[in-house]
């Protein structure tokens, strides 16, 4: 039976900001602020790596601005508090050790143990809904990409790749032993065969009751919609259950001047209209699949956000049906975020954690991303601006 979704107002800044203070909304809007002015945008991660390169004393300045509004701690204990605050408002956490840049060996298994940790921690605390792991932070770049190619490996290349498919195996195994569930993230288009290779064994092995291992798909690509349709049938054939998390993407300038530096047809969608009309249609597949598909919603879009709120109410699903989450950044998108929890939908924020230089090219890339997506930093700058009028009338 066909339900009526439960009526949404992402203007309510009331609800949008209830877990921010007063002087937290003023430093949000004008972190935004600036993150809004093209010139801070091109130099300011430069100085800021300049300065932590030459040990410039400005860590308790990162931490009290960029990080403190886009991460959730340095370490696993601290997101815990973080994650308990928000639980209080209908919103739970997915835990993502977002240290980057390991080349070695050591790195890598040191990474894998943080993001086991995290995976422990989540199977005993309902706040926590997901964590995550990128395929980069268990192996090398470089072997990843030749994986994906038809260059055979040679021996101790074909020895590394098995460390990374096993440590992956571990961090797969351990969310199935918790019943708590693990996103592998998506990453550039040329090593993401190699990607999505290793993420559907994970599921195929792991996922025979539950979609407990759950692989990302970015809809800014051409191909993806068609690959989720070939997923979804995979599975089924399989007999596993399909997790996926639907994301628009965060590589696009990367990826289009890559494909015309080497002359290849770029894997991105011709425009932004496409983008959005390839990642509705995953919405409503995976919805018509909602038996066998086990999906997030991972978008800062208004209209998206509604629109799988529609399409559940048209399936007659619950809004805490337990196959449906949806999910923003921290920091980002409040207004859809808070709203969406306080109807009583599954709605989570990625919660970023780690040591503030190490996590300082994820940080790079939350400011440039709010220079990039059409319209986002002035968007976050009128809602909060609009909260903090709200707040002084009353």
């Amino acid at each position: 039976m066909e339900k009526i979704a439960p009526k949404l107002d992402f203007k309510n800044t009331q609800l949008a900001f209830q877990a921010k203070s007063k002087v937290q909304l003023r430093k949000a809007y004008w972190l935004f602020w600036l993150m809004g002015r093209p010139l801070i945008n091109a130099i300011g991660p430069k100085l800021l790596m300049f300065a932590f390169a030459i040990r410039l004393p400005i860590k308790g300045l990162v931490k009290n601005t960029l990080y403190e509004l886009f991460c959730g701690g340095e370490t696993l204990e601290e997101t815990a508090q973080t994650s308990k605050y928000l639980f209080q408002f209908g919103v739970r956490t997915i835990l993502d050790f977002s240290v980057e840049g390991e080349k070695t060996e050591e790195g890598f298994d040191k990474t894998c143990e943080e993001i086991l940790e995290a995976v422990k921690h989540g199977g005993g605390h309902e706040e926590v809904a997901f964590s995550a792991c990128k395929v980069t932070g268990l192996g090398e770049f470089e072997l990843l990409e030749k994986a994906q190619t038809d260059a055979a490996l040679t021996d101790d290349e074909q020895a590394a790749f098995e460390r990374v498919r096993g440590r992956l195996d571990r961090l797969c195994a351990e969310a199935a032993k918790q019943k708590t569930p693990i996103f592998i993230d998506a990453e550039e288009s040329w090593i993401q065969d190699t990607i999505d290779m290793l993420a559907e064994e994970m599921m195929e092995k792991y996922n025979q009751d539950n979609a407990w291992v759950a692989t990302t798909v970015q809809l800014y690509r051409w191909d993806r919609l068609a690959y989720l349709q070939e997923l979804i049938q995979r599975s089924k054939e399989k007999g596993y259950q399909l997790g996926v998390k639907v994301v628009r993407g965060a590589y696009l300038e990367k990826e289009n001047e890559r494909a015309e530096e080497m002359g290849y047809k770029t894997p991105m969608q011709p425009n932004k209209e496409s983008t959005d009309r390839d990642f509705d249609a995953a919405l409503a597949l995976c919805i018509d699949n909602i038996d066998h598909v086990h999906i997030c919603a991972g978008t800062h879009n208004d209209k998206s956000s509604l629109l799988l709120t529609q399409l559940m109410a048209e399936k007659g699903l619950a809004p805490n049906d337990s196959h449906v989450l949806f999910s923003q950044l921290l920091g980002m998108s409040d207004h859809i975020s808070f709203n969406l929890g306080h109807a009583g939908y599954n709605t989570a924020k990625y919660l970023p954690y780690g040591p503030v230089k190490s996590v300082m090219p994820y940080l790079i890339r939350r400011a440039n991303e709010n220079t990039s997506v059409a319209g986002q930093s002035g968007r976050e700058l009128l809602l909060l601006k609009e909260e903090l009028r709200r707040r002084k009338r009353a």
